[in-house]
């Protein structure tokens, strides 16, 4: 009873003075027992009471029989005592000393925890290394172990518990395995011991699928794509339905249309392979084949109706093709499931922004502050301040221009691009009440204030534009260029004002140009073209490029440009139609009315 007893206090003592490592997470000692007896509950069948009690008397079996003497009760009090005054080496000397007298593996632990504490890495490898070899059996000890080794010189000391552990599993366990030892092994310093090593390691099994798919990632990570590919074809041999070999493959070929042959084949033969299907719709959206994306993505979503990703992904492509009533669907559908799953720990707030500028976009004014309502305290800063600002510039379409002004004004930063930020907020607030002059002056002085940004000089050119101040546009906009030569929309309005303005259209049609050679999928800059071509007087041309922008976005100005197209060709029937359809999206657009009245028609 007495060494009972003592065990107890021990134990007990160590319990209450540890602290998690912070590398890693780490259960107290005194629950080390856990995930053996979560494993003995699924193999044995037994019940969890049962099953914890067997856990601890087997890890109480193992651990050494300790009498807690009067003099190593004052050694380890007063280690405890300095560590938390901010000691640590005498401390973890004393923890580790005692822990090689008595041979209790839960000492080399205390030491580690505080070598952890004082990030030193080599002290705390030597514990850890203690601790493991007190306690081989602990799965805690082995996990810290191996993941400190790994890094260290001596990845030699791994590959036992490894081919052990290859050794025990079962089949289908082993696989999984396999794909761990690997990711482990690619942050070893030693990139050509550590391949040997899995090499090693795999080579009993080496024909199977898991064994040529780690053969195929190791080759790729040295760059060797032929060698790649032919394990991962292999691979697909030793199992044609799995979708993990596959995706090595497609990683293995650069030819996108390879790829896309790939899966299509694979998802022929294996309609129901989830990860090969949502990697085919990140294709297409990187191909802009958003329908496509999108009939993927639905596809996915018909088998989990509640899956976030697919959820989001959905709303961002219905968003991109201009379907607001589906993407406000989607992202209330993913704010909702979301709600339902508190341990999700995604972040809501993007979709609450674009929810919030939706519900604006039809009007609905409220229910775009009560969307910003949703967003969380807890969301990252930019995120935070982004929702500030779209609260003012709703509350200022609300007509309330006083308090969205001084919501503004409370936005203190110190950062000086939220800084030029809220001075565009602020002047777009002055624009849309009105008051166009005082929004000049204010980008003037912004202007000024913030030379080096150039999304506000960007913005501050259009303005410029709008007062009739053309010289000031292409100055601003030939800044932008300087500041930033990869920013198509600087290349793209300055050709566009050109050509709106019928002058200098050679070198209009260049800035255009090098525009859509930047963003050849951009709808915008389609149309540029489209207006240059027909200020050119190529009206098939014009045609051309008008369609195709108007198919990727109905948006109301392209639509009064292919309408002019058409009427100049003869078709006005079809002009008077594009017009009326711009009409109805945007009553009050100024293309539309400065168009119709150049022509001198009306609708």
């Amino acid at each position: 009873m007495k060494n009972a007893f003592v065990i107890v206090t021990l134990s007990g003592l160590l319990t209450a003075c540890a602290v998690a490592p912070q590398q890693q997470p780490a259960a107290p000692v005194k629950e080390e027992a856990v995930p053996l007896a979560q494993e003995q509950a699924e193999d044995l069948e037994l019940d969890e009471e049962e099953t914890l009690a067997k856990a601890r008397a087997e890890l109480e079996a193992r651990l050494p029989k300790v009498e807690l003497s009067s003099t190593m009760l004052y050694q380890l009090m007063k280690a405890e005592f300095e560590f938390r005054t901010g000691e640590w080496q005498g401390p973890y000397l004393t923890m580790l000393s005692l822990a090689q007298q008595t041979r209790d593996p839960r000492l080399a632990r205390r030491a580690a925890e505080m070598a952890v504490a004082a990030k030193q890495a080599d002290d705390t490898l030597a514990a850890v290394r203690l601790w493991h070899e007190l306690d081989p059996e602990s799965e805690e000890a082995t996990q810290y172990f191996v993941g400190m080794v790994v890094t260290s010189e001596n990845l030699a000391d791994i590959e036992p518990i490894f081919e052990k552990r290859l050794r025990e599993a079962t089949p289908g366990r082993r696989g999984l395995l396999m794909f761990q030892m690997q990711q482990l092994l690619t942050r070893a310093k030693d990139k050509d011991a550590a391949g040997a090593m899995l090499e090693r390691l795999i080579a009993p099994y080496g024909e199977t699928m898991e064994a040529r798919v780690v053969r195929a990632q190791s080759a790729l990570a040295r760059g060797d794509k032929a060698g790649a590919q032919q394990q991962a074809r292999a691979a697909l041999v030793a199992k044609p339905d799995s979708e993990i070999a596959a995706l090595m493959l497609a990683q293995a070929i650069e030819d996108e249309g390879q790829i896309m042959a790939l899966f299509d084949q694979f998802l022929k033969n294996n309609p129901n392979a989830r990860e090969v299907r949502a990697a085919r719709a990140r294709i297409l959206v990187n191909r802009k084949d958003y329908p496509a994306a999108r009939q993927e993505f639905e596809v996915l979503l018909k088998d989990q109706p509640d899956n976030v990703a697919h959820l989001y992904a959905l709303g961002i492509l219905a968003t991109q093709m201009n379907d607001a009533i589906g993407a406000e669907n989607y992202f209330t559908r993913f704010v909702e499931v979301l709600g339902r799953n508190p341990e999700d720990e995604r972040d809501p707030s993007r979709a609450l922004l674009i929810l919030s500028q939706l519900a604006e976009e039809r009007g609905d004014l409220n229910g775009a502050l009560q969307w910003l309502d949703k967003v969380p305290d807890g969301t990252d800063q930019q995120t935070l301040f982004s929702s500030q600002l779209r609260r003012a510039h709703v509350i200022g379409k609300q007509g309330d221009l006083s308090s969205a002004r001084r919501l503004l004004a409370g936005l203190k930063t110190e950062d000086a691009s939220q800084q030029a930020q809220v001075a565009v907020a602020e002047s777009q607030l002055l624009r849309d009440a009105g008051r166009t002059q005082e929004a000049y002056k204010l980008m003037e002085a912004a202007a000024k204030r913030f030379p080096k940004n150039a999304d506000l000089l960007y913005d501050f050119a259009l303005l410029a534009e709008k007062m009739g101040h053309v010289d000031v546009m292409e100055k601003q906009l030939r800044e932008v260029m300087a500041q930033a030569p990869d920013n198509h929309h600087a290349y793209n309005a300055l050709g566009y004002s050109l050509a709106e303005r019928n002058v200098r259209l050679q070198e209009a049609y260049g800035l255009i140009a090098k525009a859509m050679e930047m963003a050849p999928g951009d709808p915008f800059i389609m149309d540029s073209m489209g207006w240059i071509h027909y200020r050119m007087g190529n009206l098939d041309e014009a045609e051309k490029h008008l369609r195709r922008a108007y198919s990727l976005r109905r948006d109301p100005e392209i639509a009064v440009h292919l309408g002019e197209v058409l009427w100049k060709k003869g078709d006005k029937l079809a002009a008077q139609q594009l017009w009326r359809e711009a009409r109805a999206k945007d009553p009050h657009n100024d293309t539309l009315r400065t168009t119709l009245a150049r022509l001198g028609l009306s609708l």
